[in-house]
């Protein structure tokens, strides 16, 4: 998308995401990608594949710090980055198992610079509406597919 729709695209985002109706929020994704769908195909198709996704803790009722922590991909990219600087000086990978031996090492040097969850404490209503999640027959593949 060009520069200058970058802001009220952003801002649009963060509205939805920002509510606690996930029914007002798929409203206001879907119109949203609907109006990028002429002149921006990509951006709008995007947005549609990971709408369901995106809704998901929206739905399962986090909130607060623990919302803030896991709808970014922070903690991921930040555990990736430290793996490939652990691992950036290695020339020649000789098998798989290296591979597994080097990463594992990483991540367990990573691990002693982990900090708490932000939002940790609400990792139980997590869990909770989880566990009711299955309980109801929730099917994921029926929501990938």
């Amino acid at each position: 998308m060009p520069e200058e729709l970058h802001a009220s695209v952003g801002r649009a985002l963060r509205d939805a995401w920002d509510t606690k109706d996930p029914a007002l929020a798929r409203r206001q994704l879907e119109r949203l990608a609907h109006s990028l769908s002429k002149n921006h195909p990509g951006a709008a198709a995007s947005l549609r594949e990971g709408l369901q996704e995106t809704l998901t803790l929206i739905e399962l009722g986090i909130d607060a710090a623990l919302y803030r922590t896991l709808r970014t991909t922070n903690p991921i990219e930040n555990l990736n980055g430290l793996i490939a600087h652990y691992t950036r000086n290695v020339k020649r990978w000789r098998d798989g198992e290296m591979v597994l031996r080097w990463v594992g090492t990483a991540l367990h040097e990573a691990g002693r610079g982990f900090r708490a969850v932000r939002g940790y404490r609400d990792l139980k209503h997590l869990t909770h509406a989880l566990a009711q999640r299955v309980r109801s027959g929730f099917d994921v593949q029926s929501k990938v597919a």
